[in-house]
């Protein structure tokens, strides 16, 4: 096998996240965007001590799992839904089997494994997206939704995503329309030149209420009150809430605000879970799949066990979903955060449900812990998808809870961080795994652990 060239062969198992192997001539290739069973043809872009990776070139035969059509028009050129072809049990059955060998892995003794729970919608689950204004070839007609795989610069029209609820495709649809009638083009990052930027859209499954986010330059100006009036005049099964024009004029292709535009309603929207409210403005984190996000919880609930006289700290803690969740299980609930704005966020949603239990602190975790008086009998851990700081999670072990709660969407980072706990006395006790990002490469972990006596 050499470095360049192209190979043909079937892919006998795929890896979290989405590492498709091939084997050829005794050696493993890494193939990504493939699925189990399919015949790929790739050539070898790296090839070093035993070890060789692939770019896949195209699928030449579909897999024995793939036994439905897409759902959706422009895959697989988008390459976020990967797994759409794949009965949802068997997407299921993949990604548990991935989870567990990640973490038999590193687990030392046994442990009870409670097997993967399902989304509950397959489809439609996301309360949040942000699409992009473009074109899908070069001087071609405006575009607005999702990067073509691999691509920083072709943008494919995502009028029919699967993933969201069908107000949001109506609104992208609508507003494509209307921009491309006025003859309103996009920015151009090389240029420097151009008015659209993104589409960014919150829904909430629970109340159906809707904030539509316009992003554009301030190299153009243009009236989007006829947009706005198009807009409420849609068909929707939910209620637009709000519409905000959002200016940006930084370098980098990423959703941010230099300031705000209120157009119509308010500013933000309101989704419940578990029976609670939460108020989520444009930049709020918020759980991606809201109805998964009830299950999580829930199991982070019975994770946690009989802690009315105990002090539970949920690090990592967002804008305050998980400690106000289990703040009725707890006698107090102190969550650190080191977005100032989520902690805002955490602290009105927590006086909106009448929570008094909870208290969120904001500041970096690896300094915010020697600043609280309360010890804690419990810790949830909630991190970023690479997992804890390193200089962090030393720290956190020295407070010698009896348990701790790792929730991980990542388990590759949650593996790492477990070999470092089970090094400080801790062991796996149990974990279950959830589909938060059903047709995707992505899967949510939830791990208890508990403190070992010698």
């Amino acid at each position: 096998m050499k470095k360049g060239e192209t190979y043909e062969g079937i892919v006998e198992k795929v890896l979290f996240p989405n590492k498709g192997l091939v084997k050829i001539e005794d050696v493993y290739v890494t193939v990504k965007n493939v699925i189990p069973g399919q015949k790929v043809r790739f050539y070898v872009k790296k090839k070093r001590k035993g070890k060789a990776e692939g770019q896949l070139l195209e699928v030449l035969e579909p897999s024995p799992l793939e036994q439905r059509p897409p759902a959706c028009s422009i895959f697989p050129a988008c390459g976020g839904c990967l797994y759409q072809t794949m009965t949802y049990e068997a997407q299921l059955e993949m990604k548990e089997a991935q989870v567990k060998e990640v973490l038999d892995a590193v687990i030392q003794g046994g442990y009870e494994f409670q097997g993967i729970r399902r989304s509950p919608e397959e489809f439609g689950y996301r309360g949040k997206m942000e699409f992009s204004f473009g074109d899908a070839e070069k001087d071609g007609p405006l575009t607005l939704g999702l990067h073509r795989k691999g691509s920083w610069h072709d943008i494919l029209t995502a009028g029919d995503c699967r993933l969201v609820h069908k107000d949001v495709t109506d609104i992208l649809n609508c507003t494509l329309e209307y921009f491309t009638e006025k003859e309103i083009g996009y920015y151009h990052k090389m240029r420097r030149e151009g008015y659209l930027r993104h589409l960014m859209i919150r829904r909430g499954s629970a109340t159906g209420e809707i904030s539509v986010n316009l992003v554009t330059t301030t190299l153009e100006q243009h009236d989007l009150s006829p947009w706005t009036e198009r807009l409420l005049a849609l068909p929707l099964e939910g209620k637009i809430t709000g519409v905000l024009h959002i200016l940006n004029d930084s370098l980098s292709d990423v959703v941010q605000s230099d300031g705000v535009e209120l157009l119509y309603g308010r500013e933000h929207i309101y989704e419940r879970l578990l029976g609670l409210s939460f108020k989520i403005t444009p930049f709020s984190f918020f759980q991606p799949n809201p109805k998964a996000a009830e299950v999580l919880y829930s199991l982070v609930r019975e994770y946690l066990g009989d802690a009315r006289d105990m002090t539970v700290y949920d690090l990592y803690s967002g804008t305050g979903t998980i400690a106000q969740a289990v703040a009725a299980v707890a006698k107090e609930v102190i969550g650190v955060e080191i977005v100032e704005e989520a902690v805002g966020a955490a602290r009105e949603n927590a006086a909106l449900n009448g929570i008094r239990n909870c208290r969120f602190l904001a500041g970096d975790v690896l300094k915010v812990l020697d600043e609280i008086s309360e010890k804690p009998d419990i810790i949830i851990l909630d991190p970023p998808r690479d997992g804890i700081h390193p200089k962090a999670l030393p720290k956190i072990l020295d407070l010698g809870v009896e348990k701790i709660i790792y929730i991980s969407c990542k388990p590759v980072s949650l593996a790492r961080d477990i070999v470092v706990m089970q090094e400080r006395g801790y062991v796996v006790e149990k974990c279950v795994c959830l589909d938060q990002f059903a047709e995707t490469a992505h899967t949510e972990c939830v791990v208890g652990m508990q403190r070992k006596h010698r």
